[in-house]
C-alpha cells in the first residue's frame, strides 16, 4: 500500500504540473488573464517543493542509472504492447499520459526504493550524519 500511495502522490504531482488538459498549471499560469500572480507563485513553489523532495528521494536511492532503467524498463513494455498491437501511439494526449505514468513509475519507485532493499536485504539506508 506504501508504494502505490508514493506512485499516486507522483502521478498527481505531475498531473498537476502538466497534462493534455485544460486543467494543469502550466495551462493556468500562461493563461494570465486577471491572474493573481501571488496565488500562481505560491502554487509553483508547492509544486517545486514536492518535485525537490521526490527527485532528491530518487537520486539518492537507485541514482541516476536506476532511473534509466526503471524508464527503459516502461520504454521495453510499451514496446511489447505496441508491436502486439494493444497500443497505437497516434494520439497525442495519450502518449503524454503515458510519459506522466513513465515519470510517475520512475519517482514512486525511487521513493520507495529503501523499503524494498530493506525487505529484501535486511539493511536499512541512513543518510550521513556528522556528530
Amino acid at each position: 500500500m506504501g508504494f502505490i500511495l508514493r506512485w499516486l502522490f507522483a502521478l498527481l504531482l505531475l498531473s498537476a504540473t502538466y497534462n493534455p488538459t485544460q486543467f494543469n498549471f502550466v495551462s493556468w499560469a500562461m493563461d494570465g488573464q486577471d491572474r493573481q500572480w501571488s496565488v500562481v507563485a505560491l502554487s509553483g513553489l508547492v509544486l517545486l517543493i514536492g518535485y525537490i523532495i521526490y527527485l532528491r528521494a530518487t537520486l539518492r536511492s537507485i541514482g541516476p542509472f536506476g532511473m534509466i532503467l526503471i524508464l527503459a524498463l516502461v520504454a521495453a513494455i510499451l514496446w511489447v504492447l505496441y508491436d502486439f498491437g494493444l497500443l497505437t501511439l497516434d494520439d497525442r494526449s495519450l502518449n503524454v499520459w503515458i510519459g506522466i505514468l513513465a515519470l510517475s513509475l520512475v519517482l514512486g519507485v525511487g521513493m520507495g526504493w529503501s523499503h524494498v532493499r530493506r525487505m529484501i536485504s535486511g539493511q536499512s539506508d541512513m543518510d550521513d550524519v556528522d556528530e
